[in-house]
């Protein structure tokens, strides 16, 4: 489930739960560095952008609505839009073409961009889309921007989430053709992304570049688009006016963004990688009473983390690091 250089355990980082982006960026200068955040124009994803770009960053935010990505993020210096839909791997290759022609080096990916719990829908070749989305778009990105991730130190970062542990990889039907249920297809999604990172690890680390995956915490934010109201009043998360009913259950979008950012940038993480993270630390593997917290062992796994490598080139028919 880990090995000698990335332990799943807590290192007592000195952050924690309410932690905001700006806290754990206080005492580091990104100047001259590249970031790019996917989704880094609505939710948590503003507050990534705003938190890098106010360190020094300068973010690339591609975005599939960009007129509310060049609104919503009007007024932060150092930030560029450009376009790209995940759910679409030619648009996911023209993007990627287009950055690389540029000449220039990322020094970190955040691959924060997601959709949850929405009704049964097909993208592509008929691919189940939250699977396609959160997971494939981002292993297709990533794998075409590879020849433009800084060896050396830049880091890729898998936004994950709890939601991984109500369903690991669906084998035998990753794309959900039968018995379609919205929240065990995001959990598989959410395991995907936390396997991605554990792959990715094992192949980049030789060059420098480590990657990481994480739950960022329970924030309402509009990745709850797809919700109806009645259902989220039924989980206990709002009321019937659509207020919090427990406010302090929830963190802020600014304490949502904390632990991506301190995956991101953290010198406290230096020499790590493919390892989960909550509440901006390393978190412990999952205990079995239950409790969604930690990590399940299915998305730690190295064997199936290689698994879904190769099933997610062969669907996507991208590998930067085919032989």
């Amino acid at each position: 489930m880990s090995d000698s250089t990335t332990p799943q355990h807590e290192l007592g980082s000195g952050f924690g739960a309410r932690s905001t982006a700006d806290d754990v960026l206080a005492d580091i200068d990104l100047t001259g560095r590249l970031a790019l955040v996917t989704g880094g124009y609505s939710g948590i994803g503003v507050e990534t952008t705003r938190a890098l770009a106010k360190a020094g960053a300068r973010v690339v935010v591609p975005a599939r609505r960009v007129g509310a990505a060049r609104e919503n993020l009007a007024g932060i210096d150092g930030v560029e839009v450009d376009e790209l839909d995940l759910a679409d791997l030619d648009s996911v290759r023209a993007f990627a073409e287009r950055f690389l022609a540029s000449g220039r080096t990322l020094d970190v990916v955040i691959d924060s961009a997601a959709v949850m719990a929405c009704p049964e829908t097909r993208v592509g070749p008929g691919w189940e889309a939250q699977f396609a989305t959160n997971h494939l778009g981002h292993f297709a990105l990533v794998n075409r921007l590879w020849p433009a991730i800084e060896p050396g130190g830049a880091r890729v970062v898998a936004v994950s989430s709890a939601g991984h542990h109500r369903s690991p990889v669906r084998w035998d039907d990753v794309h959900w053709r039968h018995d379609y249920d919205k929240w065990e297809a995001y959990g598989q999604a959410k395991t995907a992304n936390a396997l991605f990172a554990v792959h990715l690890d094992r192949l980049g680390r030789d060059r420098g570049v480590r990657a990481f995956s994480l739950h960022p915490g329970g924030i309402l934010t509009p990745l709850q688009r797809h919700l109806p109201k009645q259902e989220m009043v039924e989980r206990g998360w709002i009321d019937d006016d659509g207020k919090p009913l427990h406010p302090e259950a929830f963190k802020t979008p600014q304490q949502g963004a904390a632990t991506q950012v301190w995956a991101a940038t953290s010198p406290q993480l230096n020499g790590m990688g493919g390892v989960y993270l909550e509440d901006c630390d390393i978190a412990e593997p999952a205990p079995a009473d239950g409790s969604r917290v930690g990590v399940k062992e299915w998305a730690a796994d190295p064997e199936q983390a290689a698994r879904l490598w190769a099933l997610s080139a062969e669907l996507t028919g991208v590998d930067a690091f085919a032989a």
